[in-house]
């Protein structure tokens, strides 16, 4: 299918995997991402720019050093060279969706876990520490009719 139409709350809070890219465009990339009580994204700068929008938890977004609380209906957008992590200050999962620009991940890529990350970013040299991909879209409930 050309281009991504989904309910992409549902979409966010059906997920249970730590990262799922949905859609990826040449110029923007799609993915869903869930975090534990106390879990984080990890502290990264990325060479692109990135939008996140919290749709259940509540928590903190460090940009460049600078907290601020964050609970559903927040957006944060992290410019390119932005020092930045997403923390889940909530008892139960945060819930949030992302957009790379450009795309950060190989599509389809599905991280279970923090701990399942990988190196072979598309924009090599953005992010180290990861450790493995795994292509397909586990973790998302049928997303047809949403």
């Amino acid at each position: 299918m050309k281009g991504y139409v989904q309910n992409i709350e549902k979409a966010a809070e059906r997920n249970t995997t730590f990262r799922t890219v949905l859609y990826t465009a040449k110029n923007c990339q799609l993915v869903v991402m869930s975090l534990k009580p106390g879990e984080d994204i990890g502290a990264e700068v990325h060479k692109l720019d990135q939008f996140f929008r919290i749709e259940e938890g509540e928590g903190k977004a460090v940009l460049d050093g600078i907290e601020h609380r964050i609970k559903p209906g927040f957006a944060i957008l992290v410019p390119a060279g932005t020092h930045h992590n997403i923390i889940n200050g909530s008892s139960s999962s945060m819930k949030l969706y992302t957009l790379y620009a450009p795309p950060n991940h190989r599509d389809g890529v599905v991280h279970a876990t923090p701990r399942i990350r990988s190196n072979r970013h598309l924009n090599p040299g953005d992010r180290q520490g990861h450790q493995g991909e795994k292509d397909g879209a586990q973790g998302i409930a049928a997303r047809q009719g949403d």
